[in-house]
């Protein structure tokens, strides 16, 4: 059960067991006094600069600089933060975190009885697009662009089955918005900046010390990165294809792609509007937005 001691945003009623439940979304919770003091040492983005009753995107690396999890981190209350997870299980991620707890004053817990639910409504909620959402015992996050209003709502997932269409969907849209997904058990292989989540203001290179920040500095100011995320649109597209210009040589890779192969993201050195080969096919190439940056 999520904490309702939260300042959040009061959302109009909405009832969760009528949404879509997202299939690969995983809830994490840490509580405790030193909750934010660990956070802030582990994960990428400025968890002590984020106020209560707003969220971030942020994420977690190896020593290496390399994306371990991508997750929207949301701060509720004093002490508690709730993380939605992309693509990881929320155990796996639980168990590695709590090697580093040490004597701080916190628990790691994997929510399994949390799921993440999809609202799209017809105009998105009032105040700012970082603010938490509250109604019950969900916690909502707004993951509105200006083309698309969508919310992603954290609640009890009762005995409720995923929803495979929806999930889909869900996924689709986070591509064609810029935000990377990859495969579960995928090896980290990409730093902040190849996934170019400075777009998504998902790292902090001032904050200080934690994990791979050497690494994520050293690349922001010497801009040492050619590698960024760009988006494709082809046929035949899926992921691990290799980006290649038109003489074979290769340019990158795709990380994932849309159930039909006509969209996908790919972490390259590419121009705009260049025309690559994947998979024998030719794909166009166009930039990511920023949409789902957060704060606004």
């Amino acid at each position: 059960m999520l904490s309702t001691r939260s300042p959040t945003f009061k959302h109009a009623h909405v009832k969760t067991d009528e949404l879509p439940l997202i299939g690969d979304l995983a809830v994490l919770r840490l509580e405790g006094p030193d909750a934010e003091a660990f956070a802030q040492s582990q994960f990428m983005n400025d968890v002590l600069a984020l106020p209560v009753g707003h969220w971030q995107w942020n994420g977690w690396l190896n020593a290496q600089g390399r994306v371990i999890a991508l997750f929207a981190l949301a701060r509720p209350a004093e002490g508690h933060l709730v993380l939605m997870l992309l693509d990881r299980p929320a155990h796996d991620v639980a168990q590695a975190l709590q090697r580093f707890v040490l004597r701080r004053k916190l628990r790691i817990e994997a929510l399994e009885g949390l799921g993440v639910f999809a609202e799209r409504p017809t105009s998105p909620p009032p105040g700012p697009r970082d603010r938490v959402h509250h109604c019950g015992d969900a916690l909502g996050l707004d993951l509105s662009s200006g083309n698309e209003t969508r919310l992603a709502w954290i609640a009890p997932r009762a005995s409720r089955s995923n929803d495979a269409e929806a999930t889909a969907r869900w996924r689709l849209s986070d591509l064609r918005h810029g935000l990377p997904r990859w495969a579960a058990n995928a090896e980290p292989r990409w730093t902040p900046h190849m996934l170019s989540l400075d777009q998504l203001k998902a790292f902090s290179v001032r904050k200080g010390c934690y994990p791979g920040q050497e690494i994520v500095a050293r690349t922001h100011f010497l801009g040492q990165s050619k590698r960024r995320l760009w988006g494709l649109t082809g046929q035949g597209l899926s992921a691990g294809q290799t980006v290649c210009d038109a003489d074979g040589r290769s340019l990158g890779e795709l990380i994932e792609a849309s159930p039909d192969g006509c969209f996908a993201l790919a972490v390259a050195a590419l121009e705009p509007g260049q025309t690559v080969h994947c998979g024998g096919s030719e794909a166009l190439a166009a930039p990511t937005g920023d949409g789902l940056a957060r704060p606004d």
